[in-house]
């Protein structure tokens, strides 16, 4: 009984041993994943760090074969641009003397010659002053007879008064004989209002400047008969100096130039040529028209300009540019700096031999001139290359320091 039990518990003891697992063959396995997990990670690490220094030593292999680029410069600077309302105006005369005959006849001398500068009061046509001459000589004839039949009549009326304060007269004739002068009188005066109507008549015969200008083309000849009040021009004269632009400017831009008239009193104007490519003169701001033409939105405006060297002529189309308003204290590089991504502004800052791609905010531009914001005054920047130009780009500065400026004209930003 007792080897029974006996050979139970070993049995019982060699299952227990067989069920519970051995601790050994567990810590190996746990070794094993810990030293794959180590390897595996020290290879994707390594891994990395290659293809890291593989990146950068392709990037700098790039670096050494990206050729250097030339380029000109051109520094920032601060100081004051303009603002300006630009608009299509009409050269137009203060004065056009357009002159017709007043008087029927031939025309006896023309004395212009075309395009010459006339002084008012300088001679132009005559016509034949005969007819006329023996109308005035005619009237001053009548005129001389009846003004000695008025001083008969005065005389009869003096010895009238001296009768009649004896009694030798009775008091109808003396009232008669005063009525007698007045009536005389009043033909004098009438005999004296045609001497001056034909003497008017004659000097139509003789036409003169009535303004100072230059003549057109000549219109007529010696020897051609010309009618009074006829509608054909004998020779226009225009003035050239002063001289006006009439432009048209937007409705919307009207409060602006209004408050600053009411500041500075007189805006100055620029007049350019057609294609904007010359300025032909400077003047100012004459006046303003006092109604908005409905029909376009816009408000009709005149400058006056001196034009003592003639640049603006009569009907010439030209493009103006009034001054509004003044930046003053802005950074100002070249147009020709400023590059276009899309919506996105951007300039090639040039320091240390390389091309820095940097963004700015544009704002006025005028006469090449461009004010940003983005960049400092005394910064350089590449005004020309730029499709070789990258950002990083090894650069050197060509003996042109300034590339031409950008012939694009003023304009609000």
């Amino acid at each position: 009984m007792a080897e029974k039990e006996e050979q139970s518990g070993v049995e019982q003891l060699g299952q227990n041993n067989w069920s519970r697992p051995p601790r050994k063959r567990h810590g190996w396995l746990l070794w094993i994943v810990v030293f794959l997990f180590a390897g595996v990670t020290a290879v994707v690490l390594y891994a990395i760090h290659k293809s890291e220094e593989t990146a950068a030593a392709e990037q700098k292999a790039r670096q050494r074969a990206r050729p250097t680029v030339t380029v000109t410069v051109a520094g920032a600077k601060k100081g004051d641009i303009g603002i300006y309302v630009d608009a299509i105006g009409t050269v137009t005369p203060v004065y056009t003397s357009t002159i017709t005959a007043q008087a029927s006849g031939v025309i006896t001398a023309v004395h212009y010659r075309e395009g010459e500068q006339v002084k008012e009061g300088d001679p132009l046509i005559d016509i034949d002053p005969r007819p006329y001459q023996a109308q005035v000589e005619e009237a001053e004839g009548t005129l001389d007879r009846d003004t000695n039949l008025l001083a008969q009549a005065k005389m009869d009326l003096d010895r009238y008064r001296v009768a009649w304060a004896r009694n030798s007269i009775n008091k109808q004739q003396l009232d008669d004989q005063e009525k007698l002068v007045l009536q005389d009188e009043g033909t004098v005066k009438n005999d004296q209002g045609v001497v001056d109507l034909n003497k008017v008549n004659l000097s139509y015969c003789h036409i003169v400047s009535p303004i100072a200008g230059r003549v057109g083309l000549r219109l007529v000849d010696p020897g051609n008969v010309v009618q009074a009040n006829g509608t054909t021009p004998l020779v226009v004269i225009t003035q050239m100096q002063p001289i006006t632009v009439i432009f048209a400017i937007a409705e919307d831009a009207l409060p602006q130039v209004v408050t600053r008239m009411r500041k500075a009193r007189t805006l100055p104007v620029e007049a350019w040529n057609r294609d904007s490519t010359v300025q032909l003169s400077t003047g100012k701001l004459f006046t303003l028209d006092n109604q908005i033409d409905t029909t376009t939105g816009t408000l009709k405006l005149r400058a006056m300009f001196d034009n003592k060297k003639g640049e603006l002529f009569p009907n010439q189309f030209v493009n103006t540019r009034l001054l509004v308003d003044t930046q003053t204290g802005v950074t100002l590089i070249p147009s020709a700096a400023v590059q276009h991504n899309g919506d996105t502004a951007f300039v090639y800052t040039i320091a240390g031999g390389q091309a820095k791609q940097t963004t700015v905010t544009t704002g006025v531009t005028d006469k090449g001139m461009t004010a940003v914001t983005g960049i400092e005054p005394g910064d350089a920047v590449a005004t020309s290359s730029f499709d070789k130009l990258q950002n990083g780009s090894a650069v050197t500065i060509s003996k042109n320091a300034q590339a031409p400026a950008n012939p694009n004209r003023g304009s609000a930003p």
